[in-house]
């Protein structure tokens, strides 16, 4: 557990707290005297969840409240939150019953996640919710790509054009390049007749979302 903690960078007051979010359910069930980790990860879910929904809201001002909902469910899934247990090697930490552990339950999506949101938990319970947040804040901005990459720049641009119904928007396609397995496009964004932005992908979708991006940008809109 000593190791743990050098790795995740906090150190416990109460180490009874770090063990228990390590004890899988097989092993409590094994031993019969060990409580395990499932009342943690219930506590570490919403501790997670409102993080990870605060930083949104913070950082993408101009995300429309279906969108953040999207963005937060997408950091907090299963999958995600197994790459980050897997990030500090969590699963050589974890106490499992021998069945468990001889099936491969150290490297379970299920068992990891549930694990990582234990250990936030109980890093909250020991620590306050700026422990958690500096615990659990890096995992969050490591998938920022992955976040943006699910952004609708395009509908986000939209919206703040659609204030002034006077406006209108067009996306043109000006040129393409590359051998056909490969292209890239270059999209222009008209506002009215005014070239606004250009982007490049290599599809005409990445080209528009490129652009409108670069629109947002230039109008002083963090995206």
């Amino acid at each position: 557990m000593k190791n743990l903690q050098n790795v995740i960078g906090y150190t416990f007051q109460d180490p009874a707290l770090l063990e228990r979010a390590l004890t899988h359910s097989s092993y409590a069930n094994e031993k019969g005297h060990k409580r395990d980790n499932e009342r943690l990860e219930f506590l570490g879910d919403s501790v997670l969840g409102f993080i990870t929904a605060e930083y949104l809201f913070k950082t993408m001002k101009h995300t429309p409240e279906g969108e953040l909902t999207k963005l937060r469910s997408g950091a907090v899934c299963e999958k995600s939150l197994a790459v980050f247990a897997r990030q500090i090697g969590l699963g050589d930490y974890l106490l499992l019953g021998k069945g468990e552990r001889q099936t491969g339950g150290a490297e379970r999506p299920s068992i990891l996640s549930d694990a990582f949101e234990s250990l936030i938990a109980a890093i909250y319970l020991d620590g306050g919710m700026d422990a958690a947040k500096a615990f659990v804040l890096p995992f969050i901005r490591t998938a920022e790509t992955d976040v943006a990459a699910v952004t609708d720049y395009k509908t986000m641009l939209q919206e703040v054009i659609q204030r002034n119904p006077d406006e209108q928007l067009k996306y043109v396609l000006v040129a393409e390049s590359g051998p056909a397995h490969d292209k890239t496009f270059t999209v222009e964004v008209y506002l009215n007749s005014n070239c606004i932005s250009t982007g490049t992908g290599h599809s005409k979708k990445k080209a528009e979302q490129a652009a409108a991006k670069e629109a947002l940008s230039l109008m002083g809109i963090r995206a």
